[in-house]
Order: structure tokens, then sequence, then C-alpha cells
């Protein structure tokens, strides 16, 4: 009858922490292809390539930046940095954080760079615009999921940025 009682306590315990955890654990399975950064923009498929994708470490005065960048052939990318890397979990993107984490949806005019459109968050009064979540990192390798709403300064208009995942080769300076 102990052994019940005992077996009954850890099992409901068990029960607690999985059902109570908080998605402070860096989100959902990343998807992206190894060496890739994916997305949906405005419900479009966005898709880096593995030679113009890079994460990069650095850690100064005892802060640590995290950014993460990934481009396609056509001049569109998205670029994130998380200052303040305390490691594997969730990184909101807000106009009210203390720690400033940003992200940038850009669509680059190769023929004519002046006419170049970025869309940023946080953004004035956006509140909470998007969040960052690291599922994996080693000291070679970076994984995670975002999504973001940004808007661009120019024209006010918006993306919405769903279904982020990254997935590449992380230095460290």
């Amino acid at each position: 009858m102990k052994s019940i009682k005992i077996l009954s306590f850890f099992l409901f315990v068990s029960l607690v922490l999985v059902s109570c955890k908080k998605d402070d654990d860096g989100g959902g399975d990343p998807q992206a292809a190894s060496g890739t950064l994916t997305a949906k923009v405005n419900g479009t498929s966005f898709t880096s390539l593995e030679i113009a994708t890079t994460a990069n470490e650095v850690t100064g005065n005892g802060v640590t930046t995290i950014t993460i960048q990934g481009s396609d052939a056509n001049g569109k990318g998205v670029v994130m940095i998380i200052n303040g890397y305390s490691g594997v979990g969730s990184y909101e993107i807000s106009d009210s954080n203390t720690i400033f984490n940003t992200a940038t949806y850009i669509e680059a005019n190769i023929s004519n760079p002046a006419n170049s459109q970025s869309w940023m968050a946080p953004f004035q009064n956006s509140g909470v615009a998007g969040e960052i979540n690291i599922s994996e990192k080693n000291d070679t390798t970076i994984k995670g999921t975002f999504s973001f709403e940004a808007k661009n300064a120019n024209d006010n208009s918006t993306k919405s940025i769903t279904e982020g995942s990254f997935n590449m080769n992380l230095m460290q300076n």
C-alpha cells in the first residue's frame, strides 16, 4: 500500500511538472533544413540560401549577443538580434524590453539599392511584436523558431513573419 502511494505521488508530480511547464525551452522543433532559415512572409514561403545564412555569437562586458540572418537569391532576408542571450529559451521582441531584441525583414532592390525596403520589429507602440525561440545551441550549431510582426517606417506597411525556423552553423568571436 505504501509503494502504491509513493508511485501515485511520483506520477502526480510528473504530471504537474509536464502540464505546468512554461514554454521557455525554446519552442517547437525547428523545421528548417541544415544551413537555412525559413519562414512565411505574409503567407508566402521564404527560404534562405545556405551560403547566405549565418549566425554569430559575441560576448563583451559580460553580455552575449547572437545575430541570426538568412537571405535568398532575390535579395530578401531576415535578420534577428538577441542581446543578453542567456541560454536555450524564448526571447521576446517587444518595445518594452530593457534588453533590446530586434527582428528585421528586408527586400533589397539590387538594381536600385536606394529603393530597398525594410520592416522592423519592434516598432513604436507595438507591444510584443514577436518571439525568437532557441531550442538547441552548442559550440557549432544553433536551432530554433521565430515569428514577428514588422513595420516599414517609410510607408507604415506591415509584414507578418510566421512559421519561422532556423538550423545553422554558429560562429563565435
